[in-house]
Parts: C-alpha cells; structure tokens; sequence
C-alpha cells in the first residue's frame, strides 16, 4: 500500500527468518511465508488466489482474470515497460515516474522493520506516519546506524 506501512508486526513464536505476519490499519494481513515462487507475491481472497512476478500471472482457480480486458471503470495499477525511460519522461514531464521515491522508500522501510522483528523476536507495533515503534526505544534505536565520521560534501 502505497504511502503507509503496517502498524502491526507479528515474528513467529521461535527464532526465524521466515514466518512473520503484518497487520495493516486497515485490517489486510500481509504474511511473509515461502510457498514455492521465489520474489513473487500471492494474494489470497475469498474465492480463490493471484499469484504475481516478474514472469508470471496466474489465477487459482485457473479463470480468464489473467487475460481479462479492462473497462474504463477499472482501477488500474502502475505499469511500465522501461523504468530508466519513465522516469527521465517524468522530469520532462514534472510528473512522478511509475516508481516513484515514496513508493521505494516506503518498500525498503518494510524491509527494515521486518528484519528488526525478526532480529528482536517480538511483536513490535509500527506508526507509519511518524515512522517509528510505539513506545520502544531500543527497536527505535535500530532503524538507523551511527555515521561514519563527518562530511564534507563541497570537497566533490
């Protein structure tokens, strides 16, 4: 979800790096688990599953979904077949690009606070507009690292 994060963070109940679960404000819970595709995404609903990657689209059970054509009432997500091209449009443009910095910031913060629950092997809960842990200081104090000595960007 783009501009957000999870607000809950669930590590399984013994050391592990996979297994963990995430729970969204608006109640979607996200569960990092292996189920056989690896960097793929599957979307489990009521009547059935999508699976996404970069080589495939599938649907279970096996429905016209993956082919379907859209109507121009349908919600439709980014795309882009060339990236580097996207985003030198949108500075032309001054339009943000497909993969806008918030989206990968935002991508790279979930990634962060996973592996700091798995690293502290506890429930940890997340506020995604101050980006930090509620009332922990110590998960807190892992989000970053101390700088290595100081900069001095004009001598570039």
């Amino acid at each position: 979800m783009d501009n957000t994060g999870p607000v809950q963070i669930m590590p399984p109940a013994v050391p592990a790096i996979i297994g963990l679960s995430m729970k969204y404000e608006n109640g979607i819970i996200v569960n990092h688990k292996d189920w056989g595709e690896f960097n793929a995404v599957q979307f489990i609903g009521t009547e059935g599953r999508i699976e996404v990657s970069r080589e495939f689209l599938r649907t279970l059970p096996d429905t016209n979904l993956a082919k379907a054509e859209l109507k121009s009432s349908d919600k439709r997500v980014y795309h882009s077949e060339n990236h580097y091209q996207d985003w030198v449009d949108a500075m032309k443009k001054r339009s943000k690009p497909v993969a806008d910095v918030e989206i990968g910031h935002r991508t790279a913060s979930v990634c962060n606070i996973v592996n700091i629950a798995y690293e502290l092997q506890r429930p940890l809960q997340w506020n995604p507009v101050t980006e930090e842990f509620a009332k922990d200081d110590y998960a807190n104090m892992m989000r970053n690292r101390p700088y290595r000595g100081k900069w001095n960007f004009t001598d570039f």
